[in-house]
């Protein structure tokens, strides 16, 4: 709908009327599976730790100070958690700057759940549960079993390089072959590259696709853990459909001092303040933080691939070009 007058919506109606089935879908998933349902402020005054992500700031007035639109309910949810809430999941607006294109919009809607005394093996087969019910009436028809890939099975067989042992600069050189150029990027940037130049557009068609067990240097707030063959890699898993991402999980940090030490490290060169509430929630509730696994994904990307639709304007009612 990019040539209709901008007063219009840019989504079809078809869209609108999948899009509130898929909603009231989610929630009898999660009705059935006994999570709880959350509601958390979209104003927070601390941002992501991931400088990756770009948060969109609201300006201090007299009765409040700098805040920032949540890029994802996480850390509220950890604090509810931390509280005793047991399983919940969240469903809602998040918000992130510069993100836009076929396959991104700066506002979306992103679902999120935690399942306490989970590791992220357990959550990606749920993951996969919900999926397959969602994908149930579509224009996707799904293998039957999805493919559970470690994260150096998919890096070697699709790019032909194993991304735990090879050098950083065999690394570089796969990438700028990709990239068609030498960029500014450490080893994990190159990585990136690798994937979503090469691993990503290989992964089979039409089959759920589970990467897990990423580099530990790509742990962001996952455990760390070795592997069979004894490597450190982070229990994390991101989830493909057709080459697209939908879901990124992990089996939780709960250490404290940990969190800490790698909030500070990603925010050394930054003047974004550290969630010192989560933190606190953590290191002081009754419980801290328990052993959980959580996981958020796109639903606007679920939806634009079970309508078929090849760009996320034609899922959201107002696209950022039209609000």
């Amino acid at each position: 709908m990019s040539d209709s007058p901008l007063w219009k919506p840019s989504a079809t109606l078809e869209a609108l009327h999948a899009r509130a089935d898929l909603s009231r879908a989610i929630r009898e998933f999660f009705i059935e599976t006994n999570a709880l349902e959350v509601e958390l402020p979209i104003l927070n005054r601390a941002p992501v730790a991931d400088m990756n992500i770009e948060p969109i700031e609201v300006a201090a007035t007299e009765v409040m100070p700098k805040m920032y639109l949540h890029t994802s309910p996480e850390y509220s949810m950890k604090r509810l958690l931390c509280a005793g809430s047991g399983d919940i999941y969240s469903l809602g607006k998040v918000f992130r700057a510069g993100e836009a294109g076929a396959r991104h919009n700066p506002e979306f809607t992103m679902l999120e759940w935690y399942r306490v005394g989970m590791d992220h093996r357990e959550l990606m087969h749920e993951v996969a549960d919900l999926l397959d019910e969602l994908f149930g009436q579509s224009q996707v028809e799904l293998a039957d079993y999805p493919l559970f890939i470690t994260y150096q099975q998919a890096v070697t067989e699709y790019a032909g390089l194993d991304p735990l042992q090879a050098s950083d600069e065999d690394i570089k050189q796969l990438g700028i072959e990709l990239a068609g150029a030498d960029l500014e990027l450490n080893r994990d940037g190159w990585l990136d590259m690798i994937m979503s130049h090469q691993v990503e557009k290989l992964l089979p068609k039409n089959r759920l696709v589970f990467i897990y067990n990423y580099p530990a240097s790509q742990a962001a707030l996952a455990k760390l853990n070795h592997d069979e063959a004894g490597q450190l890699i982070a229990e994390r898993f991101e989830v493909y459909l057709n080459g697209i991402e939908l879901a990124n999980g992990y089996h939780e940090l709960t250490n404290v001092q940990e969190q800490r030490e790698r909030f500070e490290q990603a925010l050394h060169n930054s003047d974004r303040p550290i969630d010192e509430r989560l933190l606190a929630a953590m290191e002081h509730s009754h419980l801290g933080l328990p052993q959980c696994a959580g996981v958020a994904m796109g639903v606007d990307r679920v939806l634009m691939l079970k309508l078929g639709s090849t760009s996320i304007a034609d899922v959201i009612s107002f696209d950022s070009q039209r609000v």
